[in-house]
C-alpha cells in the first residue's frame, strides 16, 4: 500500500460520562488513538470528567480537541435545536473556552462540533459559518474538524480557518455523502472488521460505498470511532491493527 504516503488521524469522541453517569471505556480507548473530541458539558460531560479526560490524553500524549454541542444532556446532543447563527457561536466559543482552561498549556488541537449540531451544519452554510466564528473567536488558527465534502469545510476555507476531513468507519453514508441518520435503520455500525474494512477502503481509494452500493468520493485527513458504541475498544483496536499492517502512518492532524 505504501505506507510512506498513507497517514491518518483516528480520533473518538469521549469524555460523555457526567455525575454518576458512566459512558465508555475512554482510558483504554486514548491508549490507541492519535487525537480525542472532549465533551464540553452541554451534551455531556462535566468539570471533574473534563478534567480527568485531559490529564489522561495528556499524559498519553493524545492530541486534545473540543467536541461542543447542543445544550441538550438528555438528548445527548443529537435532538435538532433551532438556534440562531449568533447563538451557535456563542454556544461554541463558550464551550472551547471552557475545555481550553483545563489543559496545561491553555492550547487547544481542534475543534469538532457534537452530533445534530454537527450533522446541522454540514448542510447548512451559515450555520458553519457560524461555528468556524465562534472557533476564531477564541484561536483563529485552531482547525475545525468537520465531514468530509460537507459545508462545514466549504465555511472553513472560506473564512481562512484550518480544516481536516473527517470520515466514519463506525456510520452508514447516504449516496450524497451525508451520514445515515440514527433514526433510520442500519445507520451505526459494530463489526470491528467490517469497519476496519471500510476505513482501508476510504484511505486506498478515497471513496466509501453508500447505502445504495453507488460509491462516494472522499478526501480523509482523520477517521472517528464513536466512544459511546458499545464496540468502540474492540473496534479501535481492531481498526489501529488493520492500519499498522497496512502500513498507514497514524498521526495527528
Amino acid at each position: 500500500m505504501g505506507g510512506s504516503s498513507v497517514k491518518i488521524d483516528l480520533n473518538s469522541d469521549l469524555g460523555e460520562s457526567f455525575g454518576r453517569y458512566r459512558l465508555g471505556n475512554d482510558t483504554q480507548v486514548i491508549q490507541l488513538v492519535t487525537s480525542v473530541n472532549v465533551a464540553c458539558g452541554f451534551h455531556a460531560g462535566d468539570p471533574d470528567v473534563m478534567a480527568q479526560t485531559v490529564a489522561v490524553a495528556e499524559k498519553a500524549g493524545v492530541k486534545i480537541g473540543a467536541h461542543p454541542g447542543f445544550p441538550d444532556l438528555q438528548g445527548f446532543g443529537r435532538r435538532q435545536m433551532k438556534l440562531t447563527p449568533a447563538e451557535v457561536k456563542h454556544l461554541v466559543t463558550y464551550q472551547i473556552g471552557a475545555l481550553q482552561a483545563f489543559t496545561s498549556d491553555h492550547r487547544l488541537h481542534h475543534v469538532k462540533p457534537h452530533g445534530a449540531l454537527y450533522n446541522l451544519a454540514a448542510n447548512d452554510y451559515q450555520l458553519a459559518v457560524a461555528i468556524c466564528q465562534g472557533i476564531q473567536q477564541v484561536d483563529p488558527e485552531l482547525p475545525l474538524y468537520g465531514l468530509a465534502g460537507s459545508e462545514l469545510i466549504k465555511a472553513a476555507k472560506a473564512v481562512g480557518l484550518p480544516a481536516a476531513q473527517e470520515v466514519f468507519g463506525d456510520r452508514n453514508y447516504l449516496p450524497d455523502g451525508r451520514l445515515v441518520p440514527r433514526s433510520q435503520p442500519n445507520a451505526v455500525i459494530t463489526d470491528p472488521a467490517v469497519i476496519a474494512a471500510r476505513v482501508l477502503q476510504m484511505l486506498q481509494t478515497h471513496t466509501v460505498t453508500a447505502t445504495d452500493g453507488s460509491q462516494v468520493e472522499l478526501q480523509p485527513d482523520t477517521v472517528c470511532v464513536h466512544g459511546d458504541n458499545q464496540q468502540a475498544l474492540a473496534i479501535v483496536t481492531r481498526l489501529r491493527e488493520t492500519l499498522v499492517q497496512a502500513e498507514v502512518k497514524l498521526q495527528s492532524f
